[in-house]
């Protein structure tokens, strides 16, 4: 088999992979639905009669609990791993990712904020732009927190991984001080709302939050992917991209502006779901080649599916009880990370 047959036959792969997560997410849980009736039912709701009977109650936890969740799944898998596609080839290195470099913490940051202090500029935009609001902090934060990295890592003009990682240290300390001092003064209500921030969970998934996130995050999904050829002049060097007319600042402001919407909407919506954005690049990366043209869609394809795939996971475990999402990323993504690592150590 030809590398082109076989990086076709993968991405095949991929989007099969999607598809069983989907269909997997969708039937397990605290009520069980199989295969099949998941397919009376869908041929119910088009008015054609099935032999196969299924429960009412299904049809229910169907329509307002499982597919909301899966659907706001596959969007945050695919944003949070897209983004961090992007940001990698952005700083040239496999090792970037929105939470190590600090993305994620800042707009986790200005999600608790807005929760517990209930500042008035924050009450006052809720007040405009309704369920946006949270998530319009969010990415404020993810976006300052970005430009700080960004700046910090700066060497005679050049992004150095060393310093990014480092302020990236210092910002996720700085936030977990700030979200101690929040979580101090918070009400018990607060509280609650702080601990899903902390460890990450699909649980609150509605058609609202749905609604939400598909013009945000898939505003993200259709543009990163434009940056692709870009990305692949910037892996030459800067000065080399820049002799082939590429526009640096405008690539830098537009991977930017993009990955922290995708992140900060990921972070308002289901708190920090840490480590897709990182290890799912990088194994589409070594499987694909190192093409962005590839490595983009790649990801966000097979993000999609592996935080599908988590949150089957999180909801059987533990079954009755559900296991945060945040906390399995972070137990299956950490010795990934340490492979890696150790990889890039000895390279």
């Amino acid at each position: 088999m030809s590398l082109i047959s076989f990086r076709s036959f993968f991405f095949y792969l991929l989007w099969t992979l999607l598809l069983f997560s989907v269909l997997l997410s969708v039937c397990v849980g605290a009520v069980s639905i199989s295969f099949v009736e998941l397919w009376s039912i869908f041929l119910s709701e088009l008015g054609i009669s099935s032999p196969f009977p299924f429960e009412e109650q299904q049809v229910l936890v169907l329509k307002v609990i499982r597919l909301p969740r899966v659907a706001l799944g596959v969007l945050i898998g695919a944003g949070l791993a897209m983004a961090g596609a992007a940001i990698q080839g952005l700083f040239r290195n496999p090792l970037a990712d929105p939470g190590l470099i600090g993305i994620s913490a800042g707009a986790s940051l200005f999600a608790v904020l807005m929760i517990v202090l209930e500042i008035h500029f924050f009450q006052k935009l809720k007040g405009i732009i309704g369920s946006y609001a949270l998530s319009l902090a969010a990415f404020l934060g993810a976006a300052l927190s970005t430009f700080l990295v960004y700046q910090l890592s700066k060497v005679s003009g050049k992004a150095v991984i060393t310093t990014m990682l480092l302020a990236g240290i210092a910002i996720n300390a700085l936030v977990g001080a700030l979200t101690g001092l929040m979580t101090y003064i918070a009400n018990d209500e607060q509280l609650r709302n702080l601990t899903f921030w902390g460890l990450g969970s699909l649980g609150g998934a509605t058609w609202a939050s749905v609604l939400v996130a598909l013009p945000l995050i898939g505003l993200s999904l259709v543009l990163l992917p434009s940056t692709a050829k870009a990305l692949n002049l910037l892996a030459l060097g800067e000065q080399q991209a820049l002799h082939l007319g590429v526009n640096l600042k405008m690539l830098k402001r537009k991977v930017i502006i993009l990955a922290t919407l995708a992140v900060g909407t990921s972070v308002a919506l289901a708190g920090t779901i840490g480590f897709v954005g990182f290890v799912v690049p990088h194994i589409i990366r070594l499987w694909a080649g190192a093409d962005h043209r590839r490595v983009l869609i790649g990801s966000a394809v097979a993000g999609a599916a592996v935080l599908s795939l988590a949150d089957a996971a999180s909801r059987t475990i533990v079954a009755p009880a559900e296991l945060p999402i945040g906390i399995l990323t972070a137990l299956l993504g950490t010795p990934v990370f340490l492979w890696i690592l150790l990889r890039e150590k000895q390279r």
